[in-house]
């Protein structure tokens, strides 16, 4: 597993307790249309999307101008990887687990 596919699989244990009371939707990019962050979730009518990183990697500038436009448009952007992020997502889900903390 890639550094970036274990940041993906702890996001996905993560959000796997919600069920099917949260939509998510793991976009694969293909070069075609609209740019894309790594994951989109739908949870009590709230729009988030995220980008997830290995290690302390950010956001590319296409990253971030995708972003932008998400958060323009009334939606909620996070950025996560392996050390910064956990402790926002959990409070935008409104639960707390250590397992999750930032790192």
């Amino acid at each position: 597993m890639t550094p970036e596919g274990r940041v993906k699989k702890k996001l996905k244990d993560l959000l796997e307790p919600f069920g099917k009371s949260l939509y998510q939707y793991w976009p694969v990019g293909n070069g075609m249309g609209a740019p894309a962050l790594d994951v989109i979730i739908c949870f009590n009518g709230q729009f988030l999307s995220i980008e997830l990183k290995a290690g302390k990697k950010q956001m590319t500038d296409r990253q971030v101008t995708t972003a932008g436009n998400i958060n323009a448009a009334g939606g909620m952007t996070l950025m996560i990887n392996e050390h910064e992020g956990w402790l926002e997502l959990q409070s935008w889900l409104g639960r707390y687990d250590k397992q999750y903390a930032d790192t």
